[in-house]
């Protein structure tokens, strides 16, 4: 069986160089890459993943703590996650937190347990505190921390200005942001402050309303909707939702009262989830953060961190943001 010093040798370049194209590091060379992917086809070499993970004293598991895989976002941020870590020769272990503090503390304690050789933190009900107790690498989706814990989110903020500004420019003059509980650190609550720096910006009167609840299905948001939105959509004519769902469960209650979206009301939701992108009837119009783009980041820093790579410092990043237009605006 073919190791992986006969791979460099077939294609002239390091054992170390071979190591970074088969974990996808960064700085090497397109005409590098295929010379050892094309070694690495000839000889049929395939890595002991066994071998490594006891030549490494790893797992080779990575933990994702997230708040609901049934969610439409999360479902696919884990699928990103997890292509990455395979190709960089990781499993990963998903834990779903479903607002339970306790549950989450449970979850880190059994990642801990379990010898896992990183954590990819995405759920937010515990304090700082018990995150930078965790003696292991970190990194966080969506929310800061601490200093020494990296996060990868997209750009919030902008993504609540261009959002409210769409619907300014689209005639709405009494807005609405539908907002997670912003008691919470995360940092998709810098969309309200998007949102409410933008409308005073252009003298728009607003609203904002929390969910209280890191609930995150449709029937959840169309039952708040009901109890506690339905009186406030006669004083407004334009809503900022915080997900593509939300948004959705919106226009489903506007559609079953008589309200015509985009005529008496607009709407625009935040995600642009594979849901999202499905859906014919309505296009939502919403504020897109690249899915793939944010789980690839996570995996392969979070990698970084754990094999100590000094060529690749990891820092924190907030990515761009785009709008999708729609027929809800």
């Amino acid at each position: 069986m073919p190791s992986i010093k006969d791979v460099a040798q077939h294609a002239g370049v390091s054992i170390t160089t071979v190591s970074r194209v088969m974990n996808n590091f960064p700085n090497i060379s397109e005409a590098t890459r295929q010379k050892v992917f094309n070694s690495i086809k000839v000889l049929d070499y395939h890595p002991d993943y066994i071998a490594r993970s006891l030549s490494k004293k790893q797992s080779l598991i990575i933990g994702v703590i997230i708040p609901d895989c049934s969610h439409m976002f999360f479902s696919e941020l884990i699928k990103h996650i997890e292509m990455t870590a395979q190709a960089n020769g990781y499993k990963i272990l998903v834990c779903n937190s479903l607002d339970d503090k306790e549950k989450e503390l449970s979850y880190i304690n059994m990642l801990k347990e379990k010898r896992v050789d990183g954590i990819i933190m995405g759920s937010h009900l515990m304090n700082t505190e018990a995150y930078k107790s965790i003696d292991k690498p970190i990194i966080a989706f969506d929310r800061f921390i601490d200093d020494k814990i990296p996060y990868v989110a997209s750009d919030n903020f902008t993504g609540g200005v261009i959002a409210t500004q769409h619907l300014i420019n689209k005639g709405c003059q009494r807005l609405l942001h539908i907002s997670g509980a912003l008691k919470l650190s995360s940092l998709a609550n810098k969309r309200a402050d998007g949102f409410k720096l933008t409308c005073m910006e252009n003298n728009i009167p607003y609203q904002i309303v929390e969910y209280q609840h890191t609930k995150l299905t449709f029937d959840y948001y169309y039952n708040f909707i009901e109890q506690e939105i339905s009186p406030l959509l006669p004083t407004v004519d334009g809503v900022f939702c915080s997900s593509d769902i939300l948004a959705y469960a919106l226009y489903v209650y506007a559609l079953n009262h008589n309200i015509s979206v985009p005529g008496d009301l607009k709407i625009i939701g935040y995600d642009y989830s594979q849901f999202t992108r499905m859906l014919q009837n309505p296009k939502i119009t919403t504020i897109a953060q690249p899915v793939h783009v944010l789980g690839e980041l996570l995996c392969t820093n979070l990698i970084r961190l754990i094999e100590e790579d000094e060529s690749s410092r990891v820092y924190s990043q907030a990515i761009a943001v785009e709008l999708i237009q729609g027929t809800t605006t």
